[in-house]
């Protein structure tokens, strides 16, 4: 049992909020770091951050008054490279959520190898009552408050909810304005002309798509015997419903932040996502039944989808979950309580530092193609994607059956060697 102060003060709060994002990490991480027998300097150090950045924005709305906005950068880990991590806008952004999607990039970047740490940002605000110069000048102050922190080298960041590629371009030239040079890859996410790598915007949803073809095998189904439910329709629910359905599994629901649509026969996707960008709901759409987003979760189905946000599959609805598999393209989706509920039903679980990882594996080609300035085709983007997601797969199931653990169990273990043997070869500066 590995035992020092901050085991102990992580015990003082376990429990007591299920909801809460880095408490769930932070259990998930401590039985995966004492299955391992990791050593408790190693434990001390790569449990918590290696840099938290809370920074004060003011911003010169439309109407002339300032107003100042918060914002933080979490820099997780640097042991394995850069940090890596998206931005997210809204107005219920906390630091212990920052700080718990920061730590999932660490262990997300390791599960499938790619030679990065964990960041991850947000500012509190509602982008939806801002209009496009209040935000950029926001993203371009933001920017400018952390430069010194962020760069090719340092911390890469990303899109994520409520920012795109325009958010990443008006970040990139900011860094290059200071900079005196054009830096592409201080980010990824970007358009395509500017140093964007093709592929990228379906890159979450695709490779979704690549570790669902993996898990269905262990059923004996193919993707035409495959019914998946879809919660979300935003980029990774969306175009992942859509890349299943050209694949040939039959989408039985799908839902957006009003609710959902289900039809037993199967969905026209394109069609649904056409509606949906056309009346910007699915309400109304009359070729299904309307569901609400709790009730999509508890609809029979081979794969359930939640992709989302955290904490929609909690102790309260577990039971009630109809699925042989759950493929988490979410970030923390799932409660640590709901786990062990889901273990005991038999669910198969695709957990979503390898379910959704497909996103920040291109984004890792995107840097790579932006440090030596050659581009690929899409066509050996999505081969590489293929390649890295399933191998990463095997390697998580394989290291499943070797300690006779869970999958979601094993992708923290996995994760997790990995990061402590890098910091343990390269030792600590002090």
């Amino acid at each position: 049992m590995i035992k020092n102060p901050m085991a102990d003060e992580m015990r003082r709060f376990k429990g007591t909020d299920e909801k809460n994002p880095f408490e769930a990490m932070s259990e998930r991480f401590d039985r995966a770091a004492q299955l391992l027998g990791l050593d408790p300097d190693l434990y001390a150090v790569m449990r918590v951050p290696s840099r938290e950045i809370k920074v004060y924005i003011p911003v010169r709305m439309d109407s002339g008054h300032i107003e100042v906005f918060e914002g933080f950068r979490v820099q997780h880990n640097f042991a394995r490279g850069p940090a890596k991590g998206g931005i997210r806008y809204a107005p219920d952004v906390t630091l212990d959520e920052v700080k718990a999607l920061s730590a999932w990039m660490t262990w997300k970047c390791a599960v499938v190898n790619v030679p990065f740490g964990g960041g991850k940002g947000g500012i509190i605000c509602n982008p939806h009552q801002m209009s496009i110069g209040e935000l950029e000048r926001l993203t371009r102050r933001y920017t400018a408050e952390l430069i010194d922190f962020i760069g090719p080298d340092k911390d890469v960041p990303a899109p994520d909810m409520n920012t795109n590629e325009q958010t990443m371009a008006w970040i990139m030239d900011t860094y290059s304005m200071h900079a005196r040079h054009t830096v592409t890859a201080v980010v990824t996410g970007k358009p395509v002309p500017i140093g964007g790598s093709l592929g990228r915007r379906e890159a979450t949803g695709r490779g979704l798509m690549f570790t669902v073809n993996e898990a269905i095998k262990r059923f004996n189904l193919t993707p035409e015997q495959t019914s998946v439910v879809v919660q979300g329709s935003g980029n990774v629910g969306g175009l992942g419903a859509s890349l299943m359905h050209e694949y040939g599994y039959k989408i039985t629901a799908i839902s957006d932040i009003n609710g959902g649509i289900y039809n037993k026969n199967g969905l026209d996707i394109p069609e649904v996502l056409s509606y949906l960008q056309m009346n910007k709901t699915l309400e109304g759409y009359k070729e299904a039944d309307t569901v609400s987003n709790s009730e999509i979760l508890e609809l029979e189905c081979d794969v359930l989808a939640p992709c989302a946000t955290e904490n929609q599959i909690t102790s309260e609805n577990a039971e009630r979950l109809n699925c042989k598999i759950l493929a988490e393209g979410a970030n923390g989706p799932t409660t640590p309580k709901a786990d062990q509920i889901l273990h005991d039903k038999g669910v198969f679980v695709i957990p979503d530092i390898l379910a959704n990882a497909g996103g920040v594996t291109v984004s890792y080609f995107e840097w790579v193609q932006d440090r030596m300035g050659y581009f690929w085709s899409e066509d050996v983007v999505n081969q590489r994607l293929e390649e890295k997601m399933v191998a990463s797969f095997n390697e998580l199931s394989h290291f499943a059956q070797l300690h006779n653990v869970d999958s979601r169990t094993a992708a923290y273990m996995l994760a997790i060697d990995r990061v402590a043997y890098d910091t343990r070869m390269r030792g600590i500066y002090a």
